[in-house]
């Protein structure tokens, strides 16, 4: 029987096609039925009139449905991709310009610091009425997989609250591992590697050249003297070179969930690279998605006119998504790394969080292996993130205005930044600018707006220390080649 696929959020253009496009590689998945859902009609119709445009040229008998109805989409599903952002860039915005206020300079904003937490808020409630209306409509046993951030909280929110069987997916670990491989002058394929850590926090615990282990000062130096990484990763080099050991995410995301990197406006500028948006421009995520929505309408007409793709093997990604499907629909083994509950899968991280650790997929289901201890400074790290996503994920849940506001003052960067009187009242500012996605704050809106009213302003930020301004779409025109690859982009940072 042919299986369905259901997309949330699959007006996001770049994840939803390149899926299915993964997911229509498998000889075994081409009849497959892709159930896409957004809330919003127009993106919807935007996505899908290009999928179904892509199947028909390649002769695939795949069925594509649409509709704005959850329910509908998740009716009989086998599989659920989850790719929203609830309140889209309209909240986004506030998540990234108010904490900047404060002196609080992110260079993403969604998955830690006072960003992070807040779209927590909005994304939690969210994603668990998605998980009711899976357990009432979708096969039993189907499998969740989110993609959403924050990862970490919540995917923790599905397995713990909304009680659905929860993946979280992030291609973080593969992009750092093409890193390692490069720096050492060598294939991917040639470089073994073992990770464990949270999602965006996430070690490279042991690397392999062959059966040769590859030490943290070999490392090193090949990182230093490379002539593009020295340049746009100078954090993590300077992570690896205090920790011993190499970090997952990019060199924007790293430094914002730290305490050390961005926590001077005057510093700041000494850790990034300005020549790509990742590397930890002020607000880049924010710019570029802006930039990708606004050239994506106004391009979308020259798309369907275009010649649509080829889709093979070749051109499949390393997401790992459809790999996860193929290898439980199939029983082909697939090895990745999976966001999923702890119980004592890394021992000194609590068993109740989100850890990112090797996995395996097969006819066996979805296997787990023990990793044992972190290293001490790197478990360090960890526990304090968290902390944090535990106090943003029971403030969720709750509404509580007082558990929010802790979890920002213990945040690494928002507390290096900022004293308690001003952690509150940006939490206030940020909760009177995003109520309408935040019902669960009802009272405490109202409480923080009264507090508002008259109060002094305590933002101390004259300006950000590394931002680019959003380019129109006139300007993007003079290059629409690359305003067409961000906009449909399905990764944060194309290689």
């Amino acid at each position: 029987m042919p299986v369905k696929i259901a997309f949330i959020g699959a007006g996001s253009l770049g994840f939803t096609r390149r899926l299915v496009h993964d997911l229509l590689c498998v000889p075994e998945l081409q009849d497959s039925h892709f159930a896409l859902m957004d809330i919003s009609a127009k993106n919807l119709a935007m996505t899908a009139g290009l999928i179904e445009r892509d199947i028909k040229h390649n002769g695939f008998p795949a069925k594509v449905s649409r509709t704005t109805r959850r329910r509908e989409a998740l009716e009989g599903a086998d599989f659920i991709f989850c790719i929203f952002r609830h309140g889209g860039l309209e909240a986004f915005k506030h998540d990234v310009e108010i904490p900047l206020r404060y002196g609080v300079d992110q260079c993403v904003g969604d998955t830690l610091c006072a960003g992070g937490i807040m779209y927590a808020q909005r994304g939690v409630p969210a994603i668990l009425e998605v998980c009711k209306d899976i357990k009432a409509y979708a096969k039993p046993g189907a499998l969740f997989m989110n993609y959403a951030n924050p990862m970490a909280i919540m995917t923790w929110a599905c397995n713990e609250v909304g009680g659905v069987r929860t993946l979280g997916l992030c291609h973080g670990v593969q992009g750092g591992h093409w890193q390692i491989a490069e720096a050492l002058g060598k294939k991917k394929a040639e470089i073994d590697i073992l990770a464990a850590g949270l999602n965006h926090q996430t070690w490279y615990l042991q690397i392999k050249d062959g059966g040769r282990s590859i030490g943290s000062q070999e490392l090193l130096e090949a990182f230093e003297r490379h002539p593009v990484f020295s340049k746009t990763e100078k954090v993590r080099i300077d992570v690896l070179r205090r920790f011993g050991y190499y970090s997952t995410e990019s060199n924007g995301h790293l430094s914002e969930y730290l305490p050390w990197y961005r926590k001077r406006r005057e510093e700041i500028k000494r850790w990034i690279d300005m020549g790509d948006w990742i590397n930890g421009e002020t607000g880049g995520y924010l710019r570029v998605c802006t930039e990708g929505r606004n050239w994506f309408k106004t391009d979308y007409p020259n798309w369907m006119k275009e010649e649509p793709p080829v889709i093979s093997e070749e051109g499949r990604s390393e997401e790992h998504g459809s790999r996860i499907v193929e290898g439980l629909v199939t029983g082909r083994t697939y090895r990745g790394h999976f966001n999923v509950v702890n119980r004592g899968v890394i021992s000194n991280l609590p068993d109740d969080c989100v850890v990112e650790v090797p996995g395996y997929v097969d006819n066996n289901g979805i296997n787990i292996p023990r990793v044992g201890e972190l290293p001490l400074a790197c478990a360090a790290t960890l526990s304090a993130s968290v902390s944090v996503q535990r106090l943003a994920l029971r403030a969720a849940l709750s509404g509580d205005g007082n558990l929010l506001k802790q979890a920002m003052l213990h945040d690494p960067l928002c507390g290096a930044v900022c004293n308690p009187e001003e952690v509150w009242q940006m939490a206030d500012r940020m909760l009177v600018a995003e109520a309408e996605w935040l019902p669960q704050y009802k009272a405490e809106i109202a409480a923080a707006k009264k507090r508002l009213k008259g109060a002094k302003d305590l933002g101390h930020a004259p300006r950000p220390a590394a931002a680019l301004k959003t380019k129109t779409v006139g300007q993007m025109k003079r290059d629409a080649a690359k305003a067409r690859r961000n906009a449909q982009a399905a990764d944060k940072a194309a290689r």
